[in-house]
């Protein structure tokens, strides 16, 4: 039997299931989220390869039609952001195909901290000298993110492109028409699922918002906020920047070691840090919790391991389609020693809300999918649904 919150004073209910509604037709068939507050940026100029190795973790050097997720450190190490950078090639001129010479790179940045990640990118580029020129056009482009089982099939109704796994690949970019607009659509996810996000100029967002919404009728298209998104991303796993990936958190830290060009020659801010990291240990690890009990979260709760706190949650939600209720906080040995994934792995946990002691399913990969088949529309695999009726 699949449980689901209790009607009651602990959660929101009205908010809380309306959002459930809209995750778990996400999982099922298909949603629609206005990611348009993202900041949107051209990277280019004659030493733009350079700085783009500089500035980011992951390995940007690609071909053209490649979209990479990665993070930029400052100099201790610390996360200032994680966005996806795609290599392009120079267009027409619009503000989704841009005119340029040499390299160039469209960043796709969260919305909330765009100026941030622009500031912190410019800064960089003038502190190194770089000839390099960052572009901001996030007035210029929207972004509308559908995504879900369905998703391939609604976009196919609106466009003559090829988006097999074959010819558009999972981190890939390409410029496509969608009802005669020209959109750069990426095929990306923030939320577990099968999926793209079409960057689409200004002008033409509302008429290809209204033509994805009218195609997907007849597969369960709905609109999604960001509630909705919120849990989805936290029931997968996905970090989110302020809260379980801040300044003083590093990759290594956060378990996203697989961002980070570690094994390569090829140096970048904060690299020497992580270096540093890998020879001394770490001295807390960002852990995943479940918690079978019907109770919110809301952050700050303590971690118990062993009868000892060992760290804060940083980030909660109720995960939908899994029926439980999904913490994520970084765990230090209270001993001072470093911490490995034998240490986490290990003992009994609780997670201490309101003075209450609550026992806490530890997870080594995301609760949901952990394969990540559903990225790759590999729908095979049932899992247990929520029912919001």
């Amino acid at each position: 039997m699949i449980r689901r919150p209790p009607r009651s004073t602990l959660f929101p209910y009205t908010t809380l299931f309306r959002s459930g509604e809209e995750a778990l037709q996400c999982r099922k068939r298909a949603a629609l989220f206005n990611m348009s507050y993202f900041g949107k940026f051209y990277l280019t100029g004659p030493d733009a390869m350079l700085a783009a190795d500089w500035i980011f973790t992951n390995d940007i050097a690609k071909p053209p039609g490649h979209t990479v997720y990665t993070c930029m450190l400052n100099k201790h190490g610390g996360v200032e952001a994680d966005l996806t950078v795609s290599t392009i090639e120079s267009g027409s001129g619009g503000s989704c195909d841009p005119f340029f010479e040499g390299k160039g790179y469209y960043l796709a940045a969260a919305g909330g901290y765009a100026f941030q990640n622009y500031a912190h990118i410019l800064n960089v580029i003038q502190d190194q000298k770089f000839k390099a020129e960052l572009v901001d056009c996030s007035e210029q482009m929207g972004v509308l993110s559908v995504q879900g089982p369905e998703s391939r099939n609604i976009l196919m109704e609106l466009t003559d492109a090829d988006l097999s796994n074959e010819n558009f690949p999972v981190y890939s970019n390409r410029m496509i028409d969608v009802v005669g607009r020209r959109v750069r659509a990426l095929r990306v996810t923030f939320v577990g699922e099968l999926g793209w996000e079409l960057h689409v100029s200004s002008d033409d967002c509302l008429d290809v918002y209204q033509a994805v919404m009218h195609a997907g009728r007849k597969y369960g298209l709905v609109n999604a906020g960001y509630l909705a998104m919120d849990s989805l991303s936290v029931e997968k796993g996905y970090r989110h920047w302020h809260a379980d990936l801040r300044l003083d958190d590093t990759p290594l830290e956060a378990r996203m070691g697989f961002t980070c060009k570690l094994n390569s020659s090829v140096p970048f801010l904060g690299r020497d840090v992580l270096i540093k990291q890998q020879k001394e240990g770490l001295r807390k690890l960002l852990c995943c919790f479940t918690i079978d009990k019907a109770i919110p979260l809301l952050g700050l709760e303590a971690i118990w391991r062993n009868g000892r706190v060992v760290g804060h949650v940083r980030v909660a939600d109720y995960g939908f389609a899994i029926g439980r209720t999904v913490a994520y906080g970084y765990v230090s040995n209270p001993d001072g020693k470093p911490v490995d994934l034998d240490f986490v792995c290990t003992g009994t946990y609780e997670l201490e809300r309101m003075g209450e002691l609550i026992p806490a399913t530890f997870h080594l990969k995301s609760p949901f999918d952990a394969s990540n088949k559903r990225i790759f529309g590999n729908y095979e695999d049932s899992f247990p649904l929520l029912s919001t009726q």
